[in-house]
């Protein structure tokens, strides 16, 4: 049980205030920003971030600027999120998680060029939000439970915990039911990720869908889903990626389709007869 966590006084970065923030998700205690003594590093009820020269799980002590520099970008954030046992998913599903690790490793030059982008642009992508929060969480050196950014921190924490966590559960449950389609000529067939209705019903079960096809590596081969309506009886049809090859505006007269965008990238249908589904598909390709 964590009681206290300590992270370093002066500037705040990404880095140790969502590394608080995941903690305060499990364990909404007070933050102290300040150096930590020895005796408080050997305190497993007390978690030090970001700080200490140490990594160590059992103590809770999560600061990486001792590792060697050349080791792979991490940061405090991510030996929190492995000790939660999510860093591996985090990694996957927050893209940007790992642009973080290389931010507060290598700086913004570096990670600029990792990205492919010019310095420069990396700070038009400056929030305010960020400054703001930031600088407030800087300019104190204990925050605790009703305050305001006390409170957002665990708002985030918790948000980002929620989102890693469910996401993969709604994956697990998606896995268990899907199919992936070839349909046409085998000279231009295509591939269309498919999950049935299941009961209970799987919460956004396209966007479980879309990770699992991502998951699959099948990202440049699947050109759509078809997945419960979320809001009906029914199937919705979707381009996945925004795939070209899929136009779903051209199944506006079928008697069992009740809605097409005009945009062609979304199709809702009434019909449950699978052979009936995959017919429509092969008439909203291009």
């Amino acid at each position: 049980m964590i009681k206290t966590i300590i992270t370093h006084p002066g500037g705040a970065h990404k880095d140790d205030f969502l590394a608080c923030a995941v903690l305060l998700s499990k364990f909404p205690v007070s933050i102290l920003r300040r150096d930590p003594t020895d005796q408080e590093l050997a305190d497993p009820e007390i978690a030090v971030v970001d700080i200490g020269h140490q990594h160590n799980a059992n103590l809770n002590n999560y600061d990486h600027h001792q590792f060697a520099r050349d080791s792979d970008p991490s940061c405090a954030l991510s030996l929190v999120l492995d000790q939660f046992g999510i860093y591996e998913d985090a990694k996957e599903f927050c893209s940007w998680l790992e642009t973080t690790e290389w931010f507060d490793c290598r700086g913004p030059h570096e990670t600029a060029e990792w990205l492919g982008v010019e310095r420069e642009t990396m700070a038009k992508l400056n929030s305010p939000i960020d400054v703001t929060i930031f600088q407030a969480f800087a300019k104190r050196n204990e925050h605790n439970s009703g305050e305001p950014i006390w409170e957002v921190m665990k708002m985030i924490g918790t948000d980002l915990v929620s989102f890693v966590v469910n996401l993969r559960k709604r994956m697990n449950q998606v896995a268990k039911h899907e199919e992936i389609w070839e349909l046409g000529e085998e000279d231009q067939s295509m591939k269309i990720a498919f999950v049935p209705c299941t009961d209970p019903p799987i919460e956004d079960v396209s966007g479980g869908l879309a990770w699992r096809v991502k998951e699959l590596g099948l990202e440049e081969d699947v050109v759509a889903m078809v997945y419960p309506d979320s809001r009906g009886e029914g199937y919705g049809m979707r381009r996945y990626n925004d795939s070209p090859v899929m136009d779903f505006s051209k199944l506006s007269d079928e008697p069992e389709v009740h809605f097409t965008h005009n945009r062609g990238f979304i199709a809702k249908t009434s019909c449950t007869e699978i052979s009936k589904i995959k017919e429509m598909l092969l008439l909203a390709r291009k």
